[in-house]
């Protein structure tokens, strides 16, 4: 049956209508209702095609819909699903192994959500800080840095400078120090002999892109060295070849005594995050110390395991590393006085205006881009790893021509 494009638009008026009666308002979500997606494109319900800039935060590095890990979690649901790790499963095994040697860590401790695995690596470090640093029960303290996001459950938030995170939720979980990103000097001051281990994004996604000066996370991980303290990396929207290589740390070559990953290593299927460590840093966990219910289950495990596969035989680093060189120097060039800078690395790059980012968001979506505002004034261009030349340069394009308008109406 032909349906008509009015009807079309209501089924959009009404999907975004419901969600506001019976959704929590905790999200301000762009004007687009998506119904199907693949590779780097979506659809609506109304037939319009749009350039995916968001890639879910980084979820789907792959691509949606990639075929070989579409068949893996259809395949594995028709098999086995679930068994909570209260028994063994066949797909577990093969995932730490895989994840093991990407990464060149020993052990691997599977979790859910990417700040599920944050939490992880925060009481690793808190227990480490106690059994083998010897630091008094109860005061171990963790440096954070500035501007960071690693979640939003209470100890996230408790290590959170952004107000907007932290309003009303208090009393805070004790224990954050805060030091300013980017400065080594300042995080030699905040270091002291109760401190545990620092967490610190090698890219401060959410808090706009942030790149540290060059040689930066060297330094960290010297000092860290130096002061007997763990350095804990998160990974989760950095990782997996976001930034042009394995993980973002990689670039400096840096080695985190843990490694926090999530987000594309669920392949844009299902939510996967992991915790990599030495086996001696993972053995300070004994059985009931950490878990979860579906953390490690087999569906998640096959899913992973295929995603890793794929984005080492497709090399999807380097096509990030490629398109992210290309995408950046293009940007840069756009001559406007509304771009006071763009900033990245690989496909994770940040355009920062003196105007509200969300104007030229809005802007680009009418022109069939959709990309999303961060931190008031930035614009995040993350598209999946697997866009092509044409397509970085369609994006220039539409880019120029928003900022046009924007400008127009400043």
């Amino acid at each position: 049956m032909m349906v008509s494009y009015r009807s079309m638009q209501d089924r959009a008026r009404d999907a975004i209508a419901l969600e506001a009666q019976y959704g929590a308002h905790n999200y301000r979500p762009l004007e687009v209702v998506v119904e199907r997606a693949e590779g780097v494109w979506l659809w609506d319900v109304e037939g319009r095609q749009y350039l995916d800039c968001v890639s879910a935060y980084s979820a789907l590095n792959h691509g949606h819909a990639h075929p070989r890990i579409r068949a893996t979690l259809v395949e594995q649901a028709q098999r086995l699903s679930l068994t909570s790790r209260a028994m063994y499963n066949d797909r577990l095994p093969i995932f730490l192994e895989r994840l093991a040697t990407l990464t060149g860590y020993e052990a691997v401790l599977p979790m859910n959500a990417g700040v599920e695995a944050v939490e992880t690596a925060l009481k690793l470090a808190r227990r480490w800080g106690y059994e083998a640093k010897g630091i008094p029960s109860n005061s171990a303290e963790i440096v954070v840095f500035a501007n960071n996001f690693h979640g939003r459950t209470i100890a996230a938030v408790s290590a959170s400078s952004t107000a907007q995170y932290r309003n009303d939720f208090g009393p805070f979980l004790p224990g954050f120090i805060f030091a300013p990103f980017g400065d080594i000097e300042a995080l030699k001051r905040a270091i002291t002999p109760l401190t545990c281990a620092v967490l610190l994004e090698p890219i401060q996604g959410e808090g706009g892109v942030v790149v540290p000066p060059e040689g930066y996370l060297a330094n960290v991980a010297s000092l860290c060295r130096e002061r007997d303290v763990l350095l804990l990396a998160d990974e989760v929207q950095t990782g997996l070849g976001r930034t042009g290589d394995l993980f973002a740390c990689d670039h400096e070559r840096v080695r985190p005594d843990a490694l926090i990953i999530g987000k594309a290593l669920g392949g844009g299927y299902y939510p996967v995050s992991a915790v990599v460590a030495s086996r001696a840093l993972m053995d300070l966990f004994g059985p009931g110390d950490h878990g979860s219910t579906f953390g490690g289950n087999p569906l998640a495990a096959a899913v992973a395991t295929t995603a890793i596969d794929v984005l080492v035989e497709e090399r999807l680093a380097e096509r990030a590393s490629r398109a992210g060189a290309r995408l950046i120097a293009q940007l840069k060039a756009v001559p406007s006085a509304r771009v006071r800078e763009v900033r990245g690395r690989g496909l994770l790059i940040g355009i920062e205006l003196d105007v509200p980012a969300r104007r030229l968001s809005e802007a680009l979506l009418s022109r069939g881009v959709v990309a999303k505002d961060t931190h008031e004034n930035v614009l995040r261009i993350a598209p999946p790893l697997v866009i092509d030349d044409e397509t970085v340069d369609m994006l220039v394009s539409r880019f120029t021509e928003s900022l046009r308008a924007v400008e127009q109406t400043s």
